[in-house]
């Protein structure tokens, strides 16, 4: 993590993918316990506390909201879903459709915030030229 505010946005993003990445080990987990009895699926939660720490200020800019952020606060958490819930008599609540659709998102999401990042980069890179 770089502490300047010129690198606010990518800092953000920086946990925006670590959140990602974390989030395709477990699904990749999940797919992984399918059959196995008694398993019961895992998610992360980040994006809900990152609309948190942004706040609901309606009279800050993003950009406010982005600088007074504590970014190092902001750590993804892996959760057991629907712990008392399951899809078969073996109590395995893994629904594999549903898996790959959560992954195939997960790694759109991911893509389009690494080009995120590499557009910062390129701004960056034009500046100082």
């Amino acid at each position: 993590m770089i502490h300047s505010g010129v690198f606010n946005y990518i800092n953000v993003m920086d946990k925006t993918l670590d959140a990602a990445w974390t989030r395709n080990e477990v699904i990749s987990n999940n797919i992984a316990n399918v059959d196995t009895p008694g398993y019961k699926r895992q998610d992360v939660k980040f994006e809900d506390e990152l609309r948190l720490a942004l706040g609901s200020s309606r009279y800050k800019s993003v950009d406010a909201k982005v600088a007074d952020l504590k970014v190092g606060r902001l750590n993804p958490r892996t959760y057991t879903d629907y712990s008392n819930f399951s899809y078969r008599t073996d109590r395995n609540n893994v629904d594999i459709d549903t898996e790959n659709v959560l992954l195939a998102s997960n790694q759109l999401k991911y893509n389009a915030i690494m080009a995120g990042v590499n557009q910062e980069f390129s701004n960056l890179k034009l500046v100082m030229r």
